[in-house]
C-alpha cells in the first residue's frame, strides 16, 4: 500500500450511518426518506441486502410526471422499482483503492461499496474522494517545495 488512506475502507460511511431504500419500498416511502435525511440521491438494495442501483430526486420527479401521480396518497400504492432510473451508480468492492474512485466521483455524489459476496456496505462521498485528492496535492507540493 503506498499510503495508509490508500485503502477505501478508511473513508467508509457504514450501512448503518446512512439511509438507504428497499427495492419494495414504494414512491411514497423514497420520497419521504430522501426529504428526511435531505438526499438527492440514495442507494436501492435488495430484501437480502445486495445493491441494486440508485435513484436520485430527478428520476423521482420525472417518475412521478410518467405514472401520472397527482397526489402522495397515490404514490403509497406504486413501487420504487416502476420508476425509471436515468444512471444507476457504479460500484466498487471493498479492496478497490482510492484511485479507482476518482473517476466515478465525477459523475457520482458517492461510490457504493460492496463486500466479496456483493453485500452493500456502506458509501464513500465525492466530499471524502475529494478530500483525499487534495491532501495527495498537498503533499505532493511540500515534498517539491522542499
Amino acid at each position: 500500500m503506498k499510503h495508509a488512506n490508500s485503502n477505501i475502507l478508511f473513508f467508509l460511511k457504514p450501512k448503518v450511518e446512512i439511509a438507504y431504500i428497499y427495492d419494495y419500498h414504494t414512491v411514497r416511502q423514497a420520497l419521504e426518506i430522501m426529504e428526511h435525511h435531505k438526499y438527492s440521491s440514495i442507494p436501492i438494495l435488495s430484501r437480502d441486502g445486495k445493491y441494486v442501483g440508485s435513484i436520485t430526486e430527478g428520476d423521482l420527479l420525472w417518475g412521478v410526471k410518467k405514472l401520472h401521480l397527482n397526489n402522495l396518497k397515490d404514490a403509497e400504492n406504486v413501487s420504487i422499482m416502476k420508476v425509471d432510473r436515468r444512471l444507476d451508480y457504479q460500484c466498487v468492492t471493498a479492496k478497490s483503492k482510492m484511485e479507482d474512485l476518482i473517476g466515478r466521483a465525477m459523475e457520482q455524489n458517492f461510490v457504493p461499496v460492496v463486500d466479496d459476496q456483493d453485500n452493500f456496505i456502506g458509501i464513500i462521498t465525492r466530499k471524502d474522494i475529494i478530500g483525499y485528492c487534495y491532501n495527495e496535492m498537498k503533499k505532493q507540493e511540500e515534498t517539491c517545495s522542499d
